[in-house]
């Protein structure tokens, strides 16, 4: 069984086709999905798909993309956190590629995450790019890894150099690859893969975005999790269920999750 580590599918294009999305999950032995917050507007639809299905979870935050939206309090995120099927805090982080100008405000945005992540002892959800030194460093100063006393966490859909992922790993985060580990051009991604622990590793969709191969450029759905494993399985020269397993465990592990 596998468990898609990090999913939007309380986005229209999901949504509006939910049976067919939770019956593919089925189809390809996706045993779990995490439906990840972006903003604090759309949070009630991701917390009540959780609701509605036993093998749905949930995060809440806000995503370092998302400007004119209501800005979170490290309370508010620490309250909403409280409920049984909330995870995670997040997806968090900072994201220099989409914005430019002074973005000291999604600094501020990401620290407050990782506060209530501390409080909360619910690990963090971490989205980078362009921006991996102040990502680290900005973790660093707020104590957000296992060490310092913070929850820990994942760097979801991770597209980094071999220097980040140490350095993520070394302050005790897990590394999730997406679909974009399958693509013919992320050659270098695919060197990453081969050599993260595998005791530390996540899949996931980020769906409905980054379709894997054979899927890419169609509108991705948790079910197709299982292809981002068996890419990574004929990577690593290891058998598929030893992949499906692990992250399984890994992601059991990571958010506290029993069953």
């Amino acid at each position: 069984m596998f468990i898609d580590s990090h999913c939007h599918i309380d986005f229209p294009e999901l949504a509006e086709r939910m049976p067919a999305v939770l019956a593919k999950m089925a189809e390809n032995r996706v045993s779990h999905a995490l439906c990840v917050s972006v903003d604090l507007p759309d949070f009630p639809r991701v917390l009540a798909l959780a609701e509605q299905h036993p093998h749905i979870y949930a995060s809440v935050g806000v995503h370092p993309d998302y400007e004119d939206t209501p800005e979170p309090s490290v309370e508010q995120l620490v309250e909403l956190a409280r409920h049984p099927k909330i995870l995670a805090i997040g997806e968090t982080g900072l994201d220099y590629y989409r914005l430019q100008g002074d973005l000291e405000w999604q600094r501020e945005r990401f620290r407050t995450h990782i506060k209530a992540s501390r409080i909360a002892r619910k690990p963090l959800i971490i989205h980078t790019r362009s921006a991996s030194e102040d990502t680290l460093r900005i973790m660093a100063e707020e104590g957000a890894g296992p060490a310092a006393g913070g929850a820990g966490g994942v760097m979801h859909c991770f597209t980094e150099s071999q220097a980040v992922a140490d350095a993520a790993l070394d302050m005790g985060f897990y590394i999730s690859f997406s679909g974009i580990v399958t693509f013919k051009s992320a050659k270098e991604l695919q060197e990453v893969c081969k050599r993260v622990p595998l005791e530390r590793m996540l899949i996931e969709t980020d769906s409905p975005y980054l379709a894997p191969v054979p899927y890419r450029g169609k509108m991705n759905e948790p079910g197709y999790v299982c292809h981002v494993a068996e890419f990574i399985a004929t990577l690593r020269d290891v058998p598929l269920p030893q992949i499906a397993e692990t992250t399984s465990n890994n992601f059991r592990r990571l958010f506290n999750v029993l069953q």
